[in-house]
């Protein structure tokens, strides 16, 4: 297989470029002084399953193929009485993750994860605090939210 030299970086375009970030965020996360506890002490996590499902996860966020199972909203609602699950954390969660994107990859791909990962950090804090959501206050949302949400609403068949 021929390898290249230079420094360009690849885009995400499948589960092994999946694999690569979800370990590489990780090995960050478990060494940072703000998350790291979190995860080990606080939530247990037991690594060799939370991986695999974390695969799953950003597969079928990027893909549509991942296979994912689970309710990320109950496994994080679930640390809020035992640790401050605040709005510091989840940014840290989120420049953490942009961080690792950076370094690894370039592309559409690694800038929707991003853009995904964001989303879900500003769903999952206002959801377990019980706080409102900050991409719903007009004032907040950027040009390509904005657009991204009026093509959302021209698609969305009103419910009845």
């Amino acid at each position: 297989m021929f390898m290249t030299t230079d420094s360009t970086k690849g885009d995400l375009n499948g589960r092994p470029e999946i694999e690569r970030l979800v370990n590489a965020f990780y090995d960050r996360v478990r060494s940072d002084e703000t998350l790291g506890f979190i995860f080990d002490q606080v939530a247990k996590t037991n690594w060799e399953a939370h991986l695999p499902k974390m695969y799953a996860f950003w597969e079928t966020v990027m893909f549509r193929s991942g296979g994912f199972t689970g309710n990320p909203l109950v496994a994080h609602a679930k640390l809020v009485p035992l640790t401050d699950m605040g709005r510091d954390k989840f940014d840290h969660w989120l420049q953490l993750f942009c961080a690792t994107v950076d370094d690894l990859f370039e592309g559409e791909h690694a800038d929707h994860i991003k853009r995904c990962a964001e989303d879900m950090a500003n769903v999952i804090h206002a959801k377990i605090n019980q706080v409102p959501d900050p991409r719903f206050d007009p004032a907040r949302l950027t040009p390509e939210q904005r657009e991204r949400y009026a093509r959302y609403k021209q698609e969305s068949p009103p419910k009845p």
